[in-house]
């Protein structure tokens, strides 16, 4: 093996190794990470992709295939994660990478698999499950979440229903069908791996699918994922570790949102 090609393999599971969280994060505590074994990381277009170079050779994924990117944005944004690193590499700070990872070693694979839990959330939609009080809750869920309703029905032609708390409601099948079409409509394993990435970390297909329509930016998108742990927090006050875990996860969806974009560019 040439150039730590096998970059991440200590930091995964071989074929076939029973996956212990426990065990694996004692393990991973005793292991260094990677030095930093390049000088530069830049691109190239190779055969119609922007390939991941460092010090002019390919990058691979865990998988063993090449980090090749559709669009030169997309390849910039990877290329910065990398060459970013200093003494290490340390994935937990190249979010934009383990996407890619993702969308080519896995997505790729399970395309309809993928699509279909997205719209499984939907099923199951945050925005669709409303509190009957206090009244300063219900209005911020009503302020934030009826214009994700609109979109749906007006732009996606889904119609949802509502449920009183945590009451499980089943949504009508033209509905999720109709949720459906529009994620066959993303096209490509790494936009489909973002929005997988953007439903997964707010809880809502809907709000996923709006921000990715240009129906709601960034911000929109993000406080529309957190009005119950915001009213939580004016009533009892803020958690540091709580804050800590959102920033990891902003950290993450903004990583998601802009690699869409740049995929798209």
């Amino acid at each position: 093996m040439t150039m730590r090609e096998d970059l991440f393999k200590d930091l995964l599971p071989v074929h076939g190794e029973a996956i212990d969280p426990v065990e694996i994060a004692r393990r991973d505590l005793k292991k260094a990470l990677p030095k930093r074994f390049y000088t530069q990381a830049h691109f190239d277009l190779r055969e119609g992709t922007h390939v991941l170079l460092l010090d002019g050779r390919p990058a691979r994924t865990p998988g063993r295939k090449p980090i090749a990117l559709p669009t030169e944005a997309c390849a910039q944004l990877v290329a910065d994660e990398w060459q970013a690193q200093v003494d290490i590499i340390d994935p937990a700070t190249m979010p934009v990478t383990r996407i890619v990872n993702s969308a080519l070693d896995g997505v790729s694979q399970e395309m309809d698999g993928v699509r279909t839990e997205i719209t499984r959330y939907a099923g199951s939609d945050l925005v669709c499950y409303r509190s009957s009080e206090p009244e300063s809750l219900t209005q911020a869920q009503a302020l934030h979440w009826d214009p994700v309703l609109a979109f749906a029905r007006d732009q996606l032609g889904a119609h949802l229903v509502l449920a009183d708390g945590i009451t499980f409601a089943q949504q009508p099948d033209e509905a999720l069908a109709a949720v459906r079409r529009a994620v066959d409509a993303i096209e490509g394993a790494l936009p489909l791996a973002c929005v997988h990435v953007m439903t997964t970390l707010s809880g809502s297909a809907l709000i996923a699918l709006a921000l990715v329509q240009n129906h709601f930016d960034l911000q929109t998108a993000w406080a529309a994922a957190h009005v119950d742990e915001d009213y939580q927090m004016r009533i009892w006050g803020a958690d540091t570790e709580a804050l800590a875990r959102r920033d990891k996860r902003w950290t993450e969806m903004k990583a998601a949102h802009d690699l869409y974009l740049s995929a798209k560019s």
